[in-house]
């Protein structure tokens, strides 16, 4: 019987048969399951139930754990440790909101009131600004293009409300998807501070032995990625509502703490986040006044300064070495294929499939080395890169 060549056996030796054997097989089911995919809507329904909760469940808990694992290292058993933190936080939680709900609570019902007019006063001055400058005869025919879109809008809300009814039952079922969320969560929270350890090892559990160690490095570096990343973002995003809050103060701009807020909610996400934290603010300082809207310029330069220099280098650090392109490709991904949610937690899941990437070409390497490093040279391997 003939020798397999040494292509082949870089690639697999008799391991590639199967291999595309599997493959084959796996395709062949997939497009068995996608003719009959009405089957497993149960299963879909059961999967988007549980997956919001069990989402917040691991924020949070990459959140709390170190807190916790410190209390255990201080002779405080894990169990109560949990309750403490729990407890420590929800009451910190319930004090804030006691404190600023009540200015929150009138500077949203205000803003409601005024962005009419606030729309109204932007729009009178940028009409004025037009018909003062060349772009004048370009505003006319914008604004004969919007009135004449405006004129079919009745008709246009008769087009779309046969789907009244559906977009109702669409917001009540988000609705009560977000209340069963914000309910069960804890409880997942609770068992991943408790169990997390028995759930690592039992999961290795159910990995062939001879895989076990490239499982659980895989895992360990996983958990530092994501963790690193989902508690240094929070972070930052809280340093920049705090500064922010402050400057807001300082120059007078109204809405202080709610613009805070919005600002540092949006900073969760990055790139994208402070562009959207910025408008509203922007509206309301230039309809105030140019000179507001010099002043909001200045604080705003001065906290992206802080976090680009000293906030996000010092708390992130160098865990996550991702280029802002792969950030922004990531973020137009995440966000076409599963909306908000994927905006959100597109640079972690981007941070958990460049983990497996990286440790794959690794074994590649190792393994183009064993058969083609003497004839045309070795890869260089370097073990700092998983860690």
């Amino acid at each position: 019987m003939k020798q397999p060549t040494r292509f082949i056996k870089f690639l697999g030796g008799r391991d590639l048969i199967f291999v595309l054997t599997a493959l084959i097989f796996i395709g062949i089911t997939i497009f068995i399951f996608n003719k009959v995919s009405f089957i497993f809507h149960p299963i879909i329904v059961i999967f988007s139930t549980i997956s919001a909760p069990i989402i917040i469940g691991f924020i949070v808990y990459y959140i709390m754990n170190p807190i916790v694992n410190l209390l255990e290292k201080l002779h405080i058993k894990r169990i109560w440790g949990i309750v403490i933190i729990i407890l420590g936080i929800g009451g910190l939680i319930t004090g804030l909101v006691f404190l600023i709900a009540p200015s929150i609570e009138k500077q949203i019902n205000d803003l409601i009131v005024e962005i009419p007019i606030y729309l109204q006063q932007l729009g009178d001055r940028i009409e004025a600004l037009m018909n003062n400058s060349f772009l004048s005869s370009y505003y006319d025919e914008g604004y004969k293009w919007v009135t004449s879109t405006m004129s079919d809008l009745p008709n246009s809300i008769n087009n779309y409300i046969g789907g009244a009814y559906e977009g109702v039952m669409s917001v009540a079922s988000t609705l009560t998807n977000v209340i069963v969320a914000l309910f069960t969560f804890p409880f997942v929270l609770f068992f991943l501070l408790k169990d997390s350890a028995k759930f690592k090892d039992y999961c290795l559990g159910l990995v062939p032995p001879k895989f076990r160690n490239d499982t659980e490095h895989i895992l360990k570096n996983m958990d530092v990625q994501v963790g690193s990343y989902i508690r240094g973002q929070i972070f930052v995003a809280t340093c920049i509502g705090v500064l922010l809050y402050l400057g807001y103060l300082i120059i007078g701009l109204d809405y202080a703490i709610t613009l805070a807020i919005i600002a540092a909610i949006t900073n969760v996400v990055p790139y994208l986040g402070p562009v959207i934290a910025i408008s509203p603010a922007i509206i309301i300082a230039l309809v105030d006044s140019p000179f507001m809207l010099v002043k909001l310029a200045i604080v705003w330069a001065v906290v992206q300064f802080s976090e680009g220099h000293f906030i996000s280098p010092n708390i992130m650090g160098h865990t996550m070495k991702i280029h802002p392109l792969t950030i922004m490709f990531t973020l137009l991904i995440g966000g076409n294929l599963f909306g908000i949610l994927g905006v959100i937690l597109g640079i972690p899941g981007y941070a958990i499939i460049k983990v497996i990437v990286v440790y794959l070409y690794g074994k590649f390497k190792q393994r183009y080395n064993r058969y083609y490093g003497e004839d045309a040279g070795s890869y260089q391997i370097d073990d700092s890169a998983d860690n």
